[in-house]
């Protein structure tokens, strides 16, 4: 079965700032806007940033995972290996700053992957990840 677009809608506390971040930065096409929020495609998906004024609770939550505090919630997509590279290239050069900077978790092990973490100016999480062979993405 063919994988199909997903919506996500999140919130941000200034959208110029991300239409920036989402534009400029991570390279996504805009899509409709109002003065209330921005849809975007991230690599195929339709996520939209609606502005909520008042500051977010900062309080983060974190899990561990292959020797990494992980934030939660986060979002993100899953790209092509070179996609991923390509990403993490194009964000190590806009001297962005990662939660987790880029690398290989479970290596040599089921469901290697690799993955990086870092925040939008709103302090919403995101993580991009990529796999060498893609049919271990659910694989226990």
């Amino acid at each position: 079965m063919p994988l199909t677009p997903f919506h996500l809608a999140f919130p941000v506390d200034d959208l110029d700032a991300a239409r920036h971040f989402y534009g400029t930065v991570l390279g996504c096409p805009e899509g409709r806007s109002s003065t209330q929020w921005i849809d975007f495609d991230l690599f195929g998906h339709q996520i939209v940033a609606h502005l909520k004024p008042e500051p977010r609770e900062r309080k983060k939550h974190h899990n561990p995972v292959d020797g990494h505090d992980v934030p939660v919630p986060h979002f993100g997509v899953v790209l092509p290996m070179k996609q991923w590279q390509a990403l993490a290239e194009r964000l190590r050069g806009t001297g962005i700053d990662f939660i987790i900077e880029p690398y290989i978790r479970f290596k040599g092990e089921v469901g290697e992957q690799a993955t990086m973490f870092f925040l939008d100016p709103a302090g919403n999480a995101l993580e991009f990840k990529a796999f060498a062979d893609i049919g271990q993405l659910f694989a226990k």
